[in-house]
């Protein structure tokens, strides 16, 4: 939960038109003496022309050409430049080269007007010419702080709000010093201070700190009220105490403290800069997906079109996942990546794609567009979300991808056991599949939050699903996790999310033989109450489909045959990857193709006959003769709807359009069988 802008651009609706109206009261008052003792001709003469631009539109550069021409010892013409190239910035370089006018500015600024800087009066007759500076002092240390924090320069970031509060202004207008100060905090929180000298030597207490910087905001807002009760309209402060109440939301989501952060979500409720995106994932994190995805799509109303990664659309795919309807999370990354190309987002837009390809079983494709994101140059803009959760994503979508390719080798083949070849790709495969694990746990075991991240399964700062974890600690100290997540499924305060931390016990428990205990749990968790089916989807496949591995190993057919139905109905995606065997009925329409008849049949599908077990019926035809060939397929369940739409797809590989139309009767969205 990361997003940051909203505040930013609410403080910017409230005092831009202040600003100017500021100056021009500045024109009209006899402040000359005052307000430009170097310069004064000059400098009136860029202030006069400045009422007519915005520093961020694109007249900006060639003003701030024009102003530093008329006189380039005034502040003015460098803070133009430095704002017209931070907001068109997009990269490392393009931050790096705005920070250099801004610093310029502020240098100029504290040089030419300490004064006006130190100023604090509840007349508003005095505090009228220091007004406009304090402004514009905010701005620039407020568009600096950007450029310092999308470089990754924290130390910077923190020596720049020290500066700030050092001048102790009546308002905080664009820069609240102290708020920032607990977001440099908690953003870089798994550091210490070996690393940078302004943090504490542990999550806990750097956590403590940033609240404590929240608390001295509030506090600074309430001696600041006195001073200013003369000058201001009665209740301006609360913009201020909004902003507090921001990232204090923010921060108690991050620890699971679910009522303290609904207390601060209530508040700013009330306000008009209700962030919907943080609230989203707050949401999310409490098991509420469907208020979390109406909060997404309020979110897109606040979207500032900045180029940051929209949080709302990775966030939305993976509900998407969850609700088993991955291709229209592949849908949405698609036009994500299309309309933002590649400005910052676009790693993270390339590994919620791959994951959406993955769950609906197009691993090629997933495995294509992973790659693209490990090798993207990702930057982390306006985000708590860093390069170690990038790449601890990336990673984890490659381990799912060998695992499901060692899995699809049986699925293809149902003689795996004794075909040399097949075994020979599997040995390579779980080759692969070790040393990704290694370099996964290498990189987890280093990370500092898998606590209050990973083992949590839902955290604000989790860039993967609840189910990719599974893979993550599956092959690992199964009785470490079996007590942890025992314990979280009695002690977790999150009565949505109780039942994730069951299903993880009761894999473990099969895991480790213990397929009565599992039994007990999984029956368990389907009389839960608080299951949302339609959005919780891929959860109960995954209960089903541990109900279907211990109705395996007690030799149960029947209770076999029925959950291996219901998995199909819910997430038949799954199946290929999941080692089971699925009943089917195969109907050929017309003449068939003898050799693709013959493959698809080799495959790891159960094909039967008979009527009284629930299986669904797939029905294929064929048509067109050399390289005209196509196929024609679609499956009905028990109910006689449609569990997979009629569709077709040319071949001329009899071998290869067999084993894709086995995919495809899962509902998996290959691509056609491409001609040689």
């Amino acid at each position: 939960m990361h997003n940051t802008r909203l505040a930013d651009v609410a403080r910017r609706l409230v005092y831009v038109l202040s600003l100017w109206a500021c100056i021009l009261i500045s024109f009209i008052a006899d402040a000359q003496p005052m307000m430009h003792r170097k310069n004064p001709t000059q400098r009136y003469e860029i202030d006069a022309k400045r009422m007519g631009t915005d520093m961020l539109s694109a007249d900006a550069l060639p003003r701030s050409r024009e102003f530093k021409r008329i006189d380039s010892s005034y502040y003015v013409g460098w803070l133009y430049e430095g704002a017209y190239k931070r907001e068109h910035a997009a990269d490392y370089i393009g931050y790096k080269n705005a920070a250099q006018p801004l610093e310029k500015a502020l240098t100029l600024m504290e040089r030419d007007y300490r004064k006006e800087l130190a100023t604090r009066s509840p007349d508003v007759a005095v505090y009228v010419y220091a007004y406009r500076y304090q402004i514009d002092y905010t701005n620039i240390a407020y568009f600096l702080m950007d450029c310092y924090a999308n470089t990754d320069e924290p130390e910077k970031v923190y020596a720049l709000m020290r500066r700030v509060l050092k001048w102790n202004f009546q308002r905080d207008y664009f820069m609240d010093a102290y708020n920032y100060l607990g977001w440099t905090v908690h953003r870089n929180r798994f550091y210490t201070s070996d690393k940078y000298a302004f943090l504490k030597n542990s999550i806990a207490e750097n956590e403590k700190l940033a609240n404590r910087y929240l608390d001295s905001a509030l506090r600074r807002i309430e001696i600041n009220k006195r001073i200013n009760a003369n000058i201001f309209p009665p209740g301006y402060e609360q913009q201020e105490k909004n902003s507090v109440y921001h990232y204090k939301a923010m921060l108690y989501s991050y620890a699971i403290k679910i009522d303290s952060a609904r207390y601060y979500y209530e508040l700013l409720r009330k306000s008009g800069i209700f962030p919907h995106n943080n609230y989203a994932t707050f949401r999310s994190i409490c098991g509420d997906f469907r208020e979390a995805e109406k909060e997404y799509e309020e979110a897109i109303t606040q979207d500032a079109g900045d180029k940051r990664l929209k949080e709302w659309a990775y966030y939305t795919s993976i509900i998407s996942i969850y609700k088993s309807q991955p291709k229209e999370g592949i849908s949405l990354m698609r036009d994500m990546i299309k309309a933002n190309g590649s400005t910052p987002g676009f790693g993270w837009y390339n590994i919620a794609l791959a994951r959406a390809l993955y769950y609906d079983g197009q691993l090629a494709e997933a495995q294509k567009h992973v790659n693209k994101a490990a090798e993207f140059k990702e930057l982390h803009i306006g985000t708590t979300l860093g390069q170690t959760h990038y790449d601890f994503s990336t990673q984890l979508v490659k381990l799912m991808n060998i695992e499901a390719q060692i899995e699809r080798q049986k699925f293809e083949n149902s003689n795996w056991w004794y075909n040399f070849s097949v075994l020979g790709t599997m040995a390579k495969l779980i080759s692969e599949k070790y040393v990704q694990q290694y370099l996964i746990i290498n990189q987890f075991a280093m990370n500092p939050e898998r606590d209050k991240v990973v083992y949590k399964l839902f955290s604000t700062e989790s860039t993967v699903s609840w189910d990719e974890i599974w893979y993550l600690i599956k092959d690992f100290s199964t009785k470490f996790f079996l007590n942890r997540f025992r314990q979280e499924a009695q002690t977790d305060e999150r009565q949505y999310v109780r039942k994730y931390f069951k299903l993880f016990t009761a894999r473990l428990q099969m895991k480790q033989g213990n397929y009565k205990e599992a039994r007990v749990l999984l029956d368990e968790i389907l009389r839960d109450p608080n299951m949302d089916t339609e959005y919780e989807k891929l959860f109960v496949a995954r209960v089903y489909q541990a109900q279907a591995e211990c109705a395996q190993e007690r030799k149960d057919n029947l209770a076999y045959n029925n959950l291996m139905y219901k998995l199909y109905t819910f997430y038949p995606q799954l199946i290929p990857n999941s080692g089971l065997k699925m009943n089917m009925r195969l109907n050929v329409l017309g003449q068939a193709d003898d050799k693709v008849v013959e493959r698809l049949k080799a495959c790891n599908i159960n094909w039967i006959s008979k009527g009284n077990t629930p299986a669904p019926e797939a029905y294929i035809s064929f048509s067109g003769t050399g390289n005209k060939k196509r196929i024609s397929y679609y499956v009905m369940d028990a109910a006689g709807e449609y569990a997979v739409q009629q569709q077709s797809f040319a071949y001329n590989k009899p071998e290869a359009a067999a084993t894709q139309l086995a995919y495809k009767l899962f509902n998996i969205g290959m691509k056609e069988v491409e001609k040689k």
